[in-house]
């Protein structure tokens, strides 16, 4: 087996995944969710939304204690955001067997700014109460990169990507490029994010991203359909541990997935708006493609970023066509995030999980809703129902609110 890829470099493996969907908590209940086809979107629960333009998510579920923080991390453990980090990250090392870490480990995680509690502000303000350290260490995007550097014992290099929606899918590319340089023997990569809360509630409305479907949640996040109206808020974390495929074999590690190739580019156009010819899509998915050292008939299957928002599908559509050509006909393509919501800094780690799957299984997850495909987005679609099929190679895109773009090209165990 080669331990080197067709550039010289060393091959990178992943040994560990671990997530925390809307579908639940662990990997398999994640891909059991979406390749079932079933939506986790629902009226929200977490807060009363009477009065808000839109009042459902796609809420994680109720979570277990966690136990066991060491003290000095213990305010960043507090919040659903490092709860979800700790669960993902704890799936992901268990997975993968690595000893203790030390300073041959890094850590890159992708995270936005958390958002205060209102109800806390409100108290605070009424009780002219200064916010505490805690607080405004939990509300730091590096919060869950510093978490989980602590918990894994990596005192490698660490950093915190924070560019919306691109953030975990360029953490997975950071990391690998780390591996690939020889900086480091593991990596811990991935994201975390919670988005179902008033504030985002609130400001996303305002923009007029939602879907307003508040009669019909499960129906609501309907990505390349023609009656799509929005995208449809959502939260969790996933978490990936990549190593050399030398590395990994030394250890006797059981390999997942690979990663093969990782393309970055910035559409320098809107602040919300992307390219209507997709360009800067079609530059990242090149750029992945080359970088895998693959054409594009080599990809069987694409999880799209696929909002669900009538500009995003048509983009993205217009991006694949450019990068694929005459493939784009026929290479298959869905959306998961008809079933997640949109998970921004989380989705992209999350969706390359679920590329991964599809390599190791030759699944195919749906995009659930389609039912009218929209013909500017004439692609070849997995609608409704999750479909068998060898998938030897999968790319997977995250298109950044600001003008981001990550992809990442995956395949199966070696």
């Amino acid at each position: 087996m080669d331990l080197v890829d067709a550039f010289g470099r060393p091959r990178v493996v992943v040994t560990g995944l671990g997530a925390v969907t809307p579908h639940g908590i662990g990997v398999e209940a994640a891909w059991a969710g979406v390749t079932g086809g079933r939506s986790a979107i629902s009226t929200i629960s977490r807060f009363d939304p009477t009065g808000f333009p839109v009042r459902f998510g796609a809420q994680v579920p109720e979570l277990p204690p966690i136990h066991d923080i060491p003290a000095q991390v213990a305010p960043l453990a507090a919040d659903l955001k490092g709860r979800l980090a700790v669960l993902a990250l704890r799936e992901a090392l268990e997975m993968s067997g690595l000893p203790a870490l030390g300073p041959r480990a890094g850590v890159c995680i992708g995270s936005e700014a958390a958002r205060p509690s209102l109800a806390d502000v409100a108290r605070r303000l009424a009780t002219s109460e200064p916010p505490t350290a805690d607080v405004l260490a939990r509300m730091r995007p590096d919060a869950p990169t510093r978490l989980m550097a602590v918990l894994a014992g990596a005192t490698g290099p660490r950093s915190t990507v924070s560019t919306a929606c691109t953030s975990s899918s360029q953490a997975v590319g950071e990391g690998v490029l780390r591996l690939r340089r020889g900086d480091v023997d593991a990596m811990i990569v991935g994201g975390v994010d919670v988005l179902v809360d008033p504030i985002m509630v609130t400001g996303f409305s305002l923009l007029g991203a939602l879907s307003t479907r508040n009669d019909d949640p499960q129906g609501a996040s309907r990505p390349f359909d023609a009656d799509r109206d929005g995208f449809v808020l959502g939260e969790g974390a996933g978490v990936l541990i990549l190593e050399t495929l030398a590395g990994a074999l030394a250890r006797g590690a059981e390999v997942v997935g690979e990663v093969l190739g990782y393309g970055c580019s910035c559409n320098a156009y809107r602040i919300t708006d992307s390219p209507p010819d997709g360009r800067g899509a079609a530059q990242s998915m090149a750029a992945a493609l080359a970088d895998a050292g693959i054409v594009a008939e080599d990809v069987d299957y694409i999880n799209a970023h696929g909002t669900s928002t009538s500009m995003n599908d048509a983009s993205e559509t217009r991006g694949i066509h450019r990068a694929f050509g005459s493939h784009a006909d026929t290479v298959r393509v869905s959306s998961t995030k008809s079933m997640t919501g949109h998970l921004v800094a989380a989705c992209g780690a999350v969706e390359a999980i679920y590329s991964v799957l599809a390599c190791r299984d030759g699944v195919l997850p749906p995009t659930a809703n389609l039912h009218r495909p929209d013909p500017e987005c004439n692609l070849a679609h997995v609608p409704m129902q999750a479909e068998r099929s060898p998938v030897r190679r999968a790319m997977t895109n995250a298109f950044g609110f600001g003008g981001s773009n990550g992809t990442l090209v995956v395949a199966g165990r070696p």
